[in-house]
């Protein structure tokens, strides 16, 4: 056997024995903003969280509470007033691999920080559910963008 072929082999074997993450694609602004049926600009006030099992997977679902500044797009929002929005992430605890699949958010504010979000009440959230209960669910796996300062009007 060559060496190349060898190192190859090698290759292939970590390649297959290394568990793989499942990673929603991140969406393109543009779509982050058709998709969305509100768009805000706020301080990030407090973050919480509650963890649970569900089968296989460790659920850490949130709620940031974000202090509005501006209002992007959508209606009935008050600029100065308070939005929960609500996200999540889960993590493979079973033995063996993870099987392919998303495993939530990514980009998750912290308190303190000032962010755009994309947000969708009573509609399809970039997750394949479609929220009927009024709340706000923030928009595929990457809806939250960090602002390093407020943005002008």
């Amino acid at each position: 056997m060559s060496q190349r072929f060898s190192l190859l082999i090698l290759i292939v074997t970590v390649a297959l024995a290394t568990p793989v993450k499942g990673r929603k694609a991140d969406m393109q602004p543009a779509s982050l903003r058709k998709t969305a049926t509100h768009v805000i600009v706020g301080n990030v006030v407090g973050i919480y969280e509650r963890t649970e099992v569900k089968g296989d997977w460790r659920y850490t679902r949130y709620v940031a509470e974000i202090r509005v500044t501006d209002t992007e797009k959508g209606e009935g929002i008050d600029e100065s007033g308070m939005v929960y929005a609500r996200y999540w992430k889960r993590r493979w605890i079973a033995a063996g691999h993870m099987p392919t699949s998303t495993v939530g958010y990514r980009g998750l504010p912290r308190e303190g920080e000032t962010v755009r979000v994309y947000l969708a009440r009573n509609a399809y959230d970039g997750f394949g559910h479609d929220n009927k209960d009024g709340g706000f669910n923030v928009i595929g796996a990457n809806g939250f963008e960090r602002l390093k300062t407020k943005p002008s009007k």
